[in-house]
């Protein structure tokens, strides 16, 4: 073989070459551009709405009670005080209003988180005669307004001695039909092949429940805790049928005996208002920790 033939061939120019990959880039129209906008401009309209009564609270707590009642929609204080707030920890007990609120909310929305959940377990999972009843039950409870219900609640609270007490105040709290049906729906979503094994195992049904089933149902639970935390830390028919003490005074009550004058005389709008934007603040943080997984239940069950 020659030193000729072991030269290689370089390619001939209309040999064909490999196609390079073109980027195509997506462009917006002019009509999409505009929906897109327009879209935004309605979503920062709505929410401007939302958001502007919460401002004018936080600014009007900062004012003083003759610049609240002549300008109350003013956005800026010409005076900024911290009166409003001083007398909410001196002259008012929001400090009780707030403990009270806080047990309250703390005993209901672990109750509501743990009977919710089995009640909906049980209603998903086992078999005994009379379960569609309840669940149809369940379903039309929904269905009646809450108002509704305060004058026989108060009228059981009073039979059985629980009026004016803490117990009053939480145990018929610590259930709903909206949380027992969250669950219910989000234990149809699983599989029944995951307890197969505990059962074999000889496992029972609040064991494959309690460490099986419940871990897996982390989406549902985020969801009912945030919704029973905010129901109630906001709660304000309840409490006013189950109690009468002013030691017992929630800060719904206890802002609601504000708005109504009982503790003082003249319009207190800063008083008011500072009262309102605290009681919002922990809602509101919860909210925004666990905004990302609040999140639809049966898509949580897919991913579980």
């Amino acid at each position: 073989m020659t030193a000729v033939e072991n030269r290689p061939v370089p390619a001939s120019a209309d040999a064909p070459t490999a196609p390079k990959p073109m980027k195509r880039k997506k462009k917006l129209g002019g009509r999409a551009r505009s929906g897109m906008l327009l879209g935004y401009l309605i979503l920062i309209g709505l929410a401007l709405i939302y958001i502007y009564p919460f401002i004018i609270s936080i600014s009007a707590s900062f004012k003083t009670d003759a610049e609240a009642t002549q300008n109350p929609l003013g956005l800026v204080p010409e005076t900024i005080t911290f009166a409003a707030y001083e007398r909410l920890f001196g002259d008012v007990p929001f400090p009780l209003w707030a403990g009270n609120t806080m047990l309250v909310t703390v005993v209901v929305t672990l109750g509501r988180v743990f009977f919710d959940s089995l009640a909906g377990y049980a209603l998903s999972r086992l078999r005994f005669r009379g379960r569609t009843v309840i669940f149809v039950a369940f379903i039309a409870i929904l269905s009646v307004p809450g108002v509704v219900l305060l004058i026989p609640r108060f009228l059981i609270l009073q039979q059985l001695g629980l009026y004016d007490t803490y117990g009053g105040m939480i145990i018929p709290l610590l259930s709903t039909a909206a949380g027992v049906f969250i669950m219910k729906q989000f234990f149809d979503s699983l599989p029944d092949s995951i307890e197969e094994a505990a059962r074999i195992d000889g496992a029972g049904p609040f064991r494959i429940f309690w460490t099986i089933v419940l871990p897996m149902a982390t989406p549902a639970l985020v969801t009912l805790f945030i919704l029973s935390f905010q129901g109630s830390w906001n709660e304000l028919g309840h409490f006013i049928v189950s109690r009468q003490s002013p030691e017992l005074n929630t800060l719904t009550t206890g802002v609601a005996s504000l708005v109504s004058g009982q503790l003082g005389s003249g319009n207190q709008f800063p008083l008011q208002l500072a009262a309102a934007v605290l009681m919002t603040i922990p809602v509101a943080v919860l909210f925004f920790i666990f905004q990302r997984r609040i999140m639809n239940t049966t898509e949580g069950a897919e991913k579980g």
